[in-house]
């Protein structure tokens, strides 16, 4: 490997644009509101806004995770980053919701080329005594973008109008184009035999599989069209995704996935407790949310502020964390992370009551800042650790791909609690305010506020549960090999 290679400047140029794209992924749901106003559409058809891109973002990981083995992860990043960033331009200025689903469509297509990378390139050009300290930059990252998103969209809804929302990223993929050309390395490929029909099997099963999932919902779980049915794509979704493993071990030519990264125990337990964090982070926000703005009445921005805790302690923790992991064994970190996550969860379910004071709630936020500072670095560095050059992006693209399938899972999920809480806690079916379903939000009369805070609090419960899960999975990790004498000292940190 290259001695002049420097991994840090690498990395931080990475981190640009793995934050843009995390941002993106929650920033609109703040603004559906205003872009049924703007564009003049329906709830139903808003949507699709965010469904489109979390479609286009996960369906195809697997795929762009050996794409970056293929041809480069620096190559593959940069393609990446273009169109997400012309995306963005095009979703500012779309004049109606078609175009505007369509330029989502290209953004998630966008994201979905650059996240795998981001993890491919920390597991090639850091060995693995520095790696600790990489990964816990690339956990912050992920930790706080999740939770920037809503504060972001907020401000910019509130002063500049919902197309900044997408209009934001356009300074911030010229720079990180910029800085990726300047300061990624240029790594060497390998040269795969691609497998066309792992291609077509693990798309077709995932789009399947992720449909049917995140609008499950807006089908009340029924039929969608003719015989088809929500359940129908699920299940034949997981059957395609069956033979997709089936193919992947008897194929002749070289598998998409090579399942041999599951041989490694604390791979296939990373990839488990990723998605019940994927869950655990996107779900927790929606019952919060609904809860800070019907009940306590603050605003999109002031609701979203309730997050500062969590994402500036998360921030400044990560760092830390980060290089402490370098020196103990990961799996403490994780372990504590997951419980902390637990706990936090926990702590709002019992503080989400009518009246309740700001210092209170900020409380458990807090809880959750320690808690994603301690998951996301620790995890990823125990997932990927002892991961070949050669597998570093399939690997990176089946830990984002279950990552992905968890926020969709917990998606869903969460709105089926809220609603099945609703309809038990609130007076009468007949009482439920007009607009308490997920993405709407509308004033709620004072006689509902017992009956609707119990129930966002009992929905927390939920990805409570799902981080107690976690937190018992992490507990098997096996304790991290030996360093592995092929990285050399060339790939050290500057």
């Amino acid at each position: 490997m290259d001695r002049t290679l420097r991994p840090w400047p690498a990395l931080w140029a990475l981190v640009i644009g793995f934050f843009m794209i995390l941002v993106d992924t929650t920033i609109v749901s703040v603004a559906n509101p205003a872009i049924i106003d703007g564009l003049d559409t329906d709830i139903e058809q808003v949507l699709w806004v965010t469904s489109a891109y979390l479609l286009a973002y996960a369906v195809p990981l697997l795929i762009t995770g050996r794409l970056g083995d293929r041809f480069g992860p620096k190559r593959l990043y940069l393609t990446g980053l273009a169109l997400f960033t012309l995306a963005s331009a095009a979703c500012g200025l779309s004049t109606d919701i078609t175009m505007l689903i369509a330029a989502r469509v290209a953004q998630g297509l966008g994201a979905s080329m650059m996240t795998p990378q981001t993890m491919a390139v920390i597991t090639r050009v850091f060995p693995p005594n520095k790696r600790g300290t990489a990964m816990g930059l690339w956990g912050a990252t992920a930790g706080v973008a999740s939770l920037v998103g809503p504060i972001l969209g907020g401000v910019l809804l509130d002063s500049l109008g919902w197309e900044w929302i997408f209009f934001i990223n356009l300074p911030v993929g010229v720079i990180a184009f910029v800085a990726a050309v300047r300061y990624v390395p240029r790594l060497p490929t390998h040269a795969h035999r691609f497998d066309i029909v792992g291609v077509i099997l693990s798309a077709l099963g995932m789009f399947l599989l992720v449909f049917g999932i995140q609008e499950g919902q807006s089908y009340d779980w029924g039929y969608i069209w003719g015989p088809i049915s929500v359940w129908s794509l699920i299940i034949a979704g997981i059957v395609v995704l069956i033979a997709f493993v089936v193919w992947q071990r008897f194929t002749s030519t070289e598998p998409l996935v090579p399942l041999r990264v599951f041989r490694d125990r604390n791979f296939s337990l990373g990839n488990a407790v990723i998605t019940t964090v994927g869950f655990a982070v996107t779900s927790m926000a929606i019952p919060l949310i609904f809860y800070l703005q019907l009940v306590l009445g603050l605003s999109p921005t002031e609701s979203a502020l309730m997050m500062v805790p969590m994402a500036v302690i998360s921030g400044v923790l990560a760092p830390f964390v980060g290089r402490l992991i370098d020196r103990i064994n990961p799996r403490l970190v994780a372990t504590a992370g997951m419980t902390c996550c637990a706990v936090g969860l926990t702590w709002y379910a019992a503080v989400l009551t009518p009246g309740q004071s700001i210092i209170v709630l900020l409380m458990p936020s807090a809880m959750l800042g320690l808690a994603n500072a301690a998951m996301w670095g620790p995890l990823a560095t125990m997932t990927t650790r002892n991961l070949p050059p050669a597998l570093a992006g399939a690997g990176s693209g089946v830990y984002n791909t279950t990552r992905q399938v968890g926020a969709v899972l917990g998606s869903a999920s969460i709105a089926m609690m809220m609603q099945a809480r609703l309809a038990a806690e609130l007076p009468s079916s007949g009482d439920a305010p007009a607009g308490t379903e997920v993405g709407l939000a509308t004033a709620l009369p004072e006689f509902l506020h017992e009956g609707f805070s119990a129930a966002m609090g009992q929905a927390m419960l939920l990805p409570a549960a799902l981080s107690l899960v976690g937190a018992v999975v992490t507990l098997f990790f096996a304790k991290p090999k030996p360093l592995i004498d092929e990285w050399g000292t060339a790939a050290q940190a500057d």
